[in-house]
């Protein structure tokens, strides 16, 4: 007689989401932020949720919470975890229940710690509030998560102001406090977006180094594939509210089934260079930079020493008429401080900036000031560089007009940059809230464009883009930079979007240029020991986006 194998039991879900639907107020582009989600995360497993801004991402991770602003409120469904629904129970509940059962961690640490508190009271007053580890328990708990989640110095960091600390310190600082109860659950919602890729790397092997040992449930909220296939066991793709794909991480990234999952993996930029070099690139020098000092000197006192910071040290480059140099590096490399420097926005130490052949760098603001029209910047967030009280029309002709162009002039240039940057003609009376993260850099580029420039400086311009949008402003600023012959300074620390748009790259560190060249030869045979380090840091690495483009391709012959 043959006896049956006894089954194996099967654990029930950590965290099970049934038909959410969360009702978005009326009057808006759809009904719904959230519409009949469901999916499930087990203990010791990770689920990466992917999509564009919008889609539904942190509506659903803010859900399970219960931190949904007040005017939103989940219409229907169920969040079960463990097995009990938390949209019956009451704030007071939901309140003993965050830290203890599940914590989250936010994606801008900066705005998410208290400026007012040392991050060592911060981390102490999650224990205090849920009444943990009493008396000297505390002091040794505190000191325990610094070093866990690799902080140095615990004891002296954890005097520290969220301020003085780096973004990727910031971020641990986030971890310790979300593991301090050592929940079940725990939320990432896009943690290492603005992050460098070897800080990338360092947060993402911590929370999955935490999750193996901890065995926890890691619902990961991003839009960066590269990430996902770094990190994921799982992966659902969001795209308005709605779940339209979920798979394994291979099923996802390598055989893609939605048209949404296609087109966004479509997007990721890829490690090699799609553009032709520019037939005019190094024909006529727009700028040539020669031994670039910035010297940054802090602190200082009875009993501290001054701390001196070689920003940018002894750089040299040169940019042709309508190419793009591409600046790649870490945080604290230099990148940015070589943009401002260019715009003079900061004063230099020493070296040359030879603008159109002339040297720019001991020019008064008041001769500067007719040549700064020729050199302009798009910047990192375009919502905070944007007035939010003045119309996309005003942003596009104010600089103009206070340049000598006549209103009817710079009206008419401005609508015709609108159409070029492919915005409505309505943009132009309306206000920047009006329009989404992409459309705002659209408006950034077109702002740059309205003064004529022969320079522009692109700081970390599509950095905190989705990839579909990234796709779309990196293909507009290829295609205005053809048609205007504009040169480019492309500040980045993406080194995929660096090999799509540019055609030569320098490679930063500590304020010194380490390795330069086209991006052919950086990216397959760096010679520097640095660059070869950011390129291993790099998530997702070994995935390879074409690899499911013949699925794609076969998806959409058979559609």
């Amino acid at each position: 007689m043959v006896t049956s194998p006894t089954p194996i039991p099967v654990e029930p879900p950590l965290l099970s989401i049934r038909d959410l639907s969360i009702a978005l107020p009326a009057g808006g582009d759809r009904p719904y932020a959230v519409k009949n989600v469901s999916y499930d995360i087990r203990a010791g497993e990770i689920l990466c949720i992917v999509g564009e801004s919008g889609s539904g991402k942190s509506m659903s991770a803010n859900a399970i919470m219960g931190l949904l602003p007040h005017y939103l409120k989940p219409e229907a469904g169920e969040i079960l975890l463990d097995n009990r629904d938390l949209l019956k129970l009451d704030e007071e509940t939901l309140r003993d229940m965050r830290g203890r059962e599940m914590a989250m961690i936010f994606q801008e640490p900066l705005s998410a710690l208290n400026p007012l508190q040392t991050v060592g009271e911060q981390i102490a007053e999650v224990m205090r509030v849920h009444d943990a580890c009493p008396g000297d328990g505390r002091e040794r708990r505190l000191l325990e998560l610094l070093e866990f989640v690799g902080l140095p110095d615990p004891a002296s960091i954890r005097h520290s102001w969220p301020f003085r600390l780096s973004g990727g310190q910031r971020q641990r600082v986030m971890i310790a406090m979300a593991l301090a109860l050592e929940p079940k659950l725990l939320i990432a919602d896009e943690p290492t977006t603005a992050l460098d890729v070897t800080t990338q790397a360092q947060i993402l092997s911590l929370i999955a180094r935490i999750q193996r040992e901890k065995g926890m449930g890691v619902m990961f909220v991003t839009h960066d594939f590269g990430v996902v296939a770094e990190i994921a066991d799982r992966v659902a793709v969001m795209e308005k509210g709605v779940v339209v794909e979920h798979g394994t991480v291979d099923q996802v990234l390598n055989h893609p089934r939605h048209p949404y999952t296609q087109r966004l993996i479509a997007a990721v930029p890829r490690l090699r260079s799609s553009k032709s070099p520019s037939p005019d690139a190094g024909a006529k020098t727009v700028l040539q930079v020669e031994r670039l000092h910035k010297t940054y000197v802090s602190g200082g006192g009875l009993f501290r020493k001054k701390r001196v910071v070689h920003a940018v040290n002894d750089v040299t480059f040169t940019v042709g008429g309508s190419e793009t140099l591409g600046i790649v590096g870490e945080s604290g490399s230099g990148k940015s401080t070589i943009g401002k420097c260019l715009l003079k926005l900061t004063d230099i130490d020493g070296g040359k900036m030879l603008f159109q052949g002339e040297d720019i760098a001991p020019l008064p603001e008041s001769k500067f000031r007719p040549k700064r029209r020729h050199i302009q910047m798009i910047f990192q967030d375009p919502f905070a560089s944007l007035n939010p009280r003045h119309t996309v029309g005003r942003i596009l002709c104010d600089g103009p007009i206070a340049n000598g162009i006549p209103r009817k002039q710079a009206e008419g240039r401005a609508r015709e940059l609108l159409k070029l940057v492919e915005l409505e003609p309505s943009a132009f009376d309306r206000y920047p809230g009006e329009f989404s993260g992409g459309q705002r850099q659209r408006i950034g580029i077109a702002r740059a464009l309205a003064m004529d420039p022969q320079l522009i400086v692109a700081d970390e311009s599509v950095s905190a883009l989705d990839v579909s949008v990234q796709a779309q402003v990196l293909k507009l600023l290829r295609e205005v930079q053809q048609r205007l012959h504009v040169a480019l300074i492309f500040i980045t620390h993406d080194l995929r979007v660096a090999a799509q748009i540019c055609d030569r790259l320098l490679v930063m560190h500590k304020g010194c240029v380490v390795e330069q060249g086209p991006p052919s030869q950086i990216f397959d045979g760096p010679q520097h020991a640095y660059t070869k380090q950011l390129i291993a840091a790099m998530p997702g690495r070994d995935w390879n986006p074409d690899a499911a483009m013949p699925n794609i391709e076969l998806a959409s012959q058979t559609a």
